[in-house]
């Protein structure tokens, strides 16, 4: 019988071993429940063709069709991803709206003896608790900022706070990006969506009655947007302001950036971006330290004359809570911190 889903915490709660999404690739490509595996039972390409047939010639052959496709692409994943599963092992499965695809494939594997179950609306009814959560209700979750020039470590300060008990969202993590011009990592940032069920998940995992941290963001992070209900709650919530020395917030930036700095293309693409705020001039400047592999001045430059500049724009007359003066950002002087933040909220 098809599991009904009320909250986010009721799909987290359930006692299933694995999760499975059975629509194509592409499907999940743009979005899918956090940690769920893709054991598609119609590619991208045979999800087309059953949908051409459906509408332009005979639903009936369409079914058909998807059936045959369907049974051989279930038993490849038997054969292959699902061959070690053990006899006690507990699937749920979902596709786009709990139908045809993920029942048939949960039939062949309850008739095989596991106990397979589906979720009620499938992917849908998930993406509507997502959006509830998100777009539609204020947030029962307490945030607390952790802000700062760019360089001055609060990713890790992030972590640190995390590793000493506290809780903490990781929008940088989530979005795959470092939240700057040169932040991408890796070769694309997820979809939309996908940004949106990271961080409804990881905030269901969360106590309501606790502060949550969470590093101060612009509303997007490189092309995602913070979702509304998040990002409220953020305009409203109290930071602690992170101060460290300009030669230690280079190094950190030297050692957070090796893919910028071993990439010297994609540093002079980037650099080029400000010509505009800087001029054609500073930026040959800047492009002549980058050749030079002077990674430190340029850091250096890069921080007091564009990221600090910036920084003080976007963040206006607000007061911290406290400002936090670091000598180094050594990873003991940062988790000291961390335990102090997470242990005096």
């Amino acid at each position: 019988m098809p599991i009904a889903l009320g909250t986010l915490t009721d799909l987290a709660a359930l006692p299933f071993d694995e999760i499975i999404d059975v629509r194509s690739p592409a499907e999940f490509a743009e979005d899918h429940i956090p940690g769920a595996i893709n054991l598609p039972v119609l590619s991208n390409e045979e999800r087309a063709v059953v949908g051409t047939i459906y509408v332009q010639e005979d639903p009936f052959k369409a079914r058909k069709v998807g059936a045959a496709l369907v049974a051989r692409n279930a038993a490849r994943h038997l054969e292959e991803t699902l061959a070690d599963r053990p006899g006690g092992w507990r699937p749920l499965v979902y596709c786009w709206r709990g139908g045809q695809r993920s029942g048939s494939f949960a039939a062949l594997l309850q008739n095989i003896g596991w106990r397979a179950d589906t979720v009620q609306g499938g992917y849908k009814t998930f993406r509507r608790l997502v959006v509830s959560m998100l777009h539609d209700q204020p947030l029962p979750f307490r945030p607390i900022l952790i802000d700062g020039g760019t360089g001055t470590a609060k990713t890790r300060l992030l972590h640190h706070i995390a590793a000493s008990g506290g809780q903490v969202i990781d929008l940088e993590a989530m979005a795959e990006h470092r939240g700057s011009l040169f932040g991408l990592l890796g070769g694309a940032q997820p979809a939309q969506k996908t940004f949106e069920s990271r961080i409804a998940m990881a905030l269901t995992a969360l106590d309501p009655a606790r502060p949550v941290f969470v590093e101060a963001e612009s509303s997007k992070i490189g092309g995602l947007l913070i979702p509304p209900s998040l990002w409220k709650a953020m305009l409203g919530a109290e930071y602690y302001e992170v101060q460290a020395p300009l030669a230690a917030r280079a190094a950190h930036l030297i050692e957070a950036y090796p893919d910028i700095a071993d990439d010297p293309d994609r540093l002079a693409a980037t650099l080029g971006k400000l010509a505009r705020y800087h001029g054609h001039a500073k930026v040959e400047e800047w492009l002549g330290l980058a050749e030079a592999r002077n990674g430190m001045a340029l850091a250096s430059d890069l921080i007091a004359t564009h990221y600090d500049g910036a920084y003080k724009r976007i963040r206006g007359d607000a007061d911290p809570r406290e400002v936090l003066y670091l000598p180094d950002l050594s990873e003991g002087t940062l988790a000291a911190l961390g335990q102090r933040l997470a242990r005096n909220v």
